[in-house]
């Protein structure tokens, strides 16, 4: 951080979550930089205000990231936290992402009302809920009895519906329960075969001002998570995908490692992520295993799922991107020749 910037205002959506995950940025940089004065603005976004819709009716994620992006040009915040998840595929160059975080439990999860201990007497007359045609499509194998519809709101507000008996459960992402102490709640975690995640669950973005020096960070950012983010979004952008298309992707890293322990690995300086560098600054590349990437893609023309995964070895952010073409390109062959038939 340049000597003379004494004070960095972090902006966050106002929901409960996204400011439990701001002030895990917040947290960081107030122990590691007493001197300098720290400051959180929330703000409602248009995504937030507009809960009757699903989010491919009303313009997609971009709609959560338009308030937040206005306050970094007019200089009155220095930096946006983002879920990863729901940040656009298009990301303004006068805006860059900065630097990812250390990725907490990136699995989908069911949550059953209060009183209710065991999947078998979920009341499948009431709907499980879900706004999410990527959970829907997947939860369909795994409950091919149950009805599905939208449920829109914070995480806080989804419970309260859930509660109050308008749903028999309701599918959320672990990060966001373990993130505001609701572990509690989780009644089944699904894995990441099971369900595959969205691309960049689990994992904060931290989006900037062109310019800026925020070195800072440096020790906050994940190498790995800079990696696994370019595979997953890069799989998503080979697809075509926007925020309404059932796709998603995931990428682990070593072999039979529990998906939540992801860890916060020392990586890349804030400013070499911003410059698109995204490698690893330092340390030895044996420290990097073998990564995993899975894909899921609904074809609508054909109305068939595609899952696949391969395993490559990624040590950079380019390399992992590489890794999502390669996946898509793979899905995109076998749904051409299934068409073919």
């Amino acid at each position: 951080m340049t000597q003379n910037m004494k004070k960095l205002i972090i902006g966050s959506r106002e929901s409960l979550l996204a400011v439990r995950q701001s002030e895990i940025v917040l947290d960081y940089l107030r122990k590691n930089f007493p001197q300098m004065q720290f400051e959180l603005a929330t703000m409602k976004t248009t995504g937030d205000k507009i809960l009757h819709k699903r989010l491919d009716e009303i313009g997609g994620k971009g709609l959560f990231v338009k308030e937040l992006d206005q306050a970094l040009r007019d200089g009155r915040t220095d930096l946006s936290v983002h879920s990863l998840k729901d940040l656009p595929a298009e990301i303004p160059e006068d805006l860059p992402v900065i630097g990812f975080s250390g990725r907490e439990d990136p699995r989908d999860v069911l949550v059953l009302p209060e009183g209710v201990s065991d999947i078998g007497q979920m009341d499948l007359t009431k709907p499980i809920g879900t706004s999410s045609r990527r959970r829907i499509l997947q939860a369909q194998e795994l409950f091919p009895r149950a009805c599905f519809e939208s449920v829109r709101g914070n995480v806080l507000t989804r419970l309260r519906k859930l509660d109050e008996g308008q749903y028999s459960a309701i599918i959320l992402a672990a990060a966001g329960l373990r993130r505001l102490g609701l572990e509690n709640r989780i009644s089944r975690i699904f894995s990441t075969e099971e369900m595959i995640p969205s691309a960049g669950q689990g994992i904060l973005a931290l989006q900037g001002r062109s310019g800026m020096d925020y070195s800072c960070l440096d020790g906050f950012v994940s190498a790995q998570s800079a990696i696994a983010a370019a595979a997953e979004r890069g799989f998503v952008s080979a697809l075509g995908g926007g925020c309404t298309s059932p796709i998603a992707a995931h990428a682990e890293f070593g072999a039979g490692g529990d998906p939540a322990d992801s860890g916060n690995e020392r990586g890349v300086s804030a400013n070499e992520q911003a410059a698109g560098l995204g490698d690893p600054a330092g340390g030895s590349n044996d420290s990097f295993r073998p990564m995993t990437l899975r894909g899921f893609y609904y074809d609508e023309e054909s109305c068939r799922i595609y899952r696949k995964k391969i395993t490559v070895r990624a040590l950079t952010s380019e390399e992992g991107r590489a890794a999502g073409r390669e996946l898509a390109a793979a899905i995109l062959a076998e749904a051409k020749a299934q068409r073919d038939c």
